[in-house]
């Protein structure tokens, strides 16, 4: 029996899945279709792109071939109906939230997410009338079901925490969701879609910032928003997708169509693309997508080995002196050790964190000292970097949340590449030994 690329496993994907050589001029790599617009032929095909009834480009702030490869791989990959690439990780995660709660709601997610996602939800969009409930642990299903209200649109959570590494239950979470008629919505940058494909326990969309493991080279910015394509809008809580929408009717024929008329088990997808993407312009650039899919060819190669290294550098730095606790939930006895077992056999992701003894001013000379690691706000590169989250990239978080996200002024977190696992420790050890 004859294997294709859409139905290939993950690594057969990874290369070939939604791309069509035939297409393009037999290009074994996908091209940089550079091009602001495309050239409609003629009236009648202009009309039917513009109106939906055919499929094509037009115009590259709804859709770029390039772009459009790279959005159909991943959708293959997390085993969505459809995908929607951008220009970040944190546009995919805010058109997702405004789209499941466009004309106000609120939003049940845990305390440990990313800053901006944190700062997002507690303080940028209840602007628009899109509040944030967060929960101290999302793996309470009681207390995440307790919080929910006529109002609540959507559950959202990190499959993997950063940095604390925790591990959510999706299974768990969808079940509770679904009860409530709203969607799980699960950021899977941690993991990547090789380790872990939250639409396989129950998720019904998936974002990433595409600028970490899956670009894998911190050269390219980018996000996704996966649908997974199953989720019933049409139960009279989302009137952003069942109400009627000029852009997607004729009205001199006098049809009016909503998105879930329209596009079926697709509505949400399509109006991230038609709504969000086209109104608000997160665009993802051509070049950026082109270097995401070069990333997408290595990705199962590089996780492997810097997951190994990751849990080798974890079991380490648990004997190291200074070091009071180390976070990876793949390590026996951590808080959601159970869950990593379930979810993520093949590895938790590339970031771990420690705290140390003494102050600010210790972990100041550890992230000075380090000479092969790299001081950068950044993780799923193929260098590996060092930071101290409670004054980078967790700003935003209020100081309240801190204890239950997993960070203090004496964390540091690291993100592992693809250095010699020896070197990294060796580096590791010198930096935290002068430091006292």
């Amino acid at each position: 029996m004859s294997t294709t690329a859409e139905d290939g496993c993950f690594e057969t994907k990874a290369i070939h899945a939604g791309y069509d050589r035939q297409a393009n001029a037999d290009a074994v790599s996908v091209p940089i279709y550079a091009s602001a617009a495309f050239d409609l032929e003629n009236a009648r095909r202009g009309d039917a792109l513009a109106g939906g009834e055919l499929s094509g480009f037009e115009y590259s702030r709804v859709a770029n071939p390039t772009v459009d490869a790279l959005e159909r791989r991943l959708a293959a990959l997390e085993g969505g109906v459809g995908a929607v690439a951008l220009s970040s990780g944190m546009a995919a995660v805010t058109y997702a939230l405004m789209c499941v709660a466009e004309g106000g709601g609120r939003i049940i997610a845990p305390v440990n997410l990313y800053g901006a996602s944190i700062d997002a939800l507690g303080d940028f969009l209840p602007k628009f009338g899109i509040y944030g409930d967060f929960v101290s642990d999302i793996n309470d299903l009681a207390a995440v079901e307790a919080a929910i209200g006529d109002d609540t649109k959507a559950i959202y959570t990190e499959s993997v925490a950063n940095p604390s590494t925790a591990v959510a239950d999706i299974e768990g979470l969808a079940q509770v969701a679904h009860r409530h008629g709203i969607p799980l919505i699960v950021d899977n940058t941690v993991p990547t879609p090789y380790l872990l494909r939250p639409i396989e326990f129950g998720a019904d969309v998936v974002v990433h910032s595409t600028t970490k493991g899956i670009t894998g080279h911190g050269n390219a910015l980018g996000g996704v928003v996966v649908d997974a394509g199953r989720f019933d809008w049409n139960n009279g809580k989302f009137p952003g997708l069942t109400g009627k929408e000029l852009v997607i009717s004729d009205q001199r024929a006098g049809t009016w169509e909503s998105f879930v008329s329209s596009f079926g088990n697709q509505a949400f997808i399509k109006r991230i693309r038609i709504k969000y993407l086209r109104t608000f312009g997160a665009v993802q650039s051509p070049f950026n997508a082109y270097l995401q899919l070069i990333g997408l060819e290595t990705l199962s190669v590089r996780e492997k080995q810097e997951v190994a290294s990751a849990y080798a550098i974890a079991k380490h730095l648990q004997s190291v002196p200074h070091v009071k606790m180390v976070n990876y939930a793949a390590l026996e006895g951590q808080p959601t050790t159970d869950f990593a077992h379930k979810y993520l056999p093949n590895g938790i992701g590339t970031i771990l964190s420690f705290t140390v003894e003494g102050d600010e001013r210790n972990v100041e000379r550890i992230l000075d000292s380090t000479n092969v690691f790299s001081y950068v706000p950044n993780i799923g590169d193929s260098r590996s970097l060092i930071v101290n989250p409670t004054k980078v990239t967790h700003r935003e978080v209020p100081a309240g949340y801190y204890d239950a996200a997993g960070v203090s002024d004496n964390l540091i977190r690291l993100s592992i590449g693809l250095e010699n696992v020896d070197d990294l420790i060796a580096d590791l050890d010198q930096a935290i030994a002068g430091a006292y």
